[in-house]
């Protein structure tokens, strides 16, 4: 049986009581929250494996805890919402969710979704080495090559590319980029993202590999996509 832990945040009692008594059925640990707050403090304190996250939660919406929780790392989020307009789960998505379902959804699809997710950052997280297209990203050895050629890239290049290849057409933000190569907030330094992301669009000689979502950040797009 599986035994991941997931942080599940919906403020109908009912609702999350079904969600937590199925989840915890299909065997998972779950971890109920009734607000953006709660989401929080259960995430700092106990550090779930996957995040299954309403979007209209008290004091702090779900995008807002969707945004904090991807600040500090990769991990999983499922957003299941009764708000379900093309433009939020495009918002929804690029934000940071893995997977996005609209309410009503039924205790089995959302339990499959679960495992699906976490099955991809699992095997993400575990690759030593990552292949997207004629891109080879050797996570060990901290090397990367394009085409067989081996391309030299400084340290932060390349935590800035291992953090975009490790989730291939995931918007990133300036500052979700810059605390993946620094792991902490330095004042000032946001807007350089954009010289190091200039510097590696060079290097890895094409500039669609690493796109630039206006308004949004950045994505890596794997050659030949």
């Amino acid at each position: 049986m599986a035994s991941e832990r997931l942080l599940v945040a919906e403020d109908e009692p009912a609702l999350r009581q079904v969600m937590c008594d199925y989840l915890s059925s299909e065997g998972f640990r779950t971890l109920p929250a009734a607000s953006g707050e709660d989401a929080l403090r259960l995430f700092a304190a106990e550090r779930p494996d996957l995040l299954v996250l309403d979007w209209m939660l008290p004091d702090l919406s779900g995008l807002d805890v969707a945004l904090r929780v991807r600040a500090q790392g990769t991990t999983p989020i499922i957003m299941v919402t009764a708000r379900g307009e093309e433009p939020d789960i495009i918002v929804g998505l690029e934000i940071g969710a893995d997977d996005y379902l609209v309410k009503p959804v039924s205790m089995r699809q959302l339990a499959a979704r679960v495992r699906a997710v976490l099955r991809r950052a699992t095997a993400t997280q575990q690759a030593d080495v990552l292949t997207l297209g004629t891109l080879r990203i050797d996570f060990l050895g901290q090397t990367v090559s394009c085409e067989g050629k081996e391309i030299p890239l400084t340290a932060t290049e390349f935590k800035l590319l291992a953090a975009l290849a490790r989730s291939p057409g995931r918007v990133f933000s300036r500052l979700q980029l810059m605390e993946a190569a620094l792991g902490d907030y330095y004042e000032g330094y946001e807007r350089t993202i954009d010289s190091h992301i200039s510097h590696l669009r060079r290097k890895l000689e094409a500039d669609n590999i690493i796109q630039t979502v206006h308004g949004s950040g950045y994505k890596l797009m794997p050659p030949g996509d």
